[in-house]
């Protein structure tokens, strides 16, 4: 089922004309998901030092999560 309507879908595709592909491409583009992180690169890489850090001294405490597993799961 799901084939036959992406070739429906295809077939229809290849007869637009070039405005409506253009338009059709952007359309798409928009439905994207954005993988932005939420986390700036120097904040990730402060987390899975401190993640590292904790994992090797168990005693210690994560000043920022409580749980450990909280922290990974949102950073995973």
């Amino acid at each position: 089922m799901m084939s036959a309507t992406a070739e429906i879908l295809k077939r229809k595709i290849e007869n637009f004309g070039p405005d409506a592909l253009e338009a059709f491409v952007k359309m798409m583009e928009s439905f994207e998901e954005k993988n932005t992180p939420a986390i700036s690169p120097f904040h990730m890489d402060e987390i899975l030092y401190r993640i590292q850090f904790h994992n090797e001294n168990p005693s210690t405490k994560l000043d920022f999560y409580e749980n450990i597993s909280e922290l990974k799961k949102y950073c995973a």
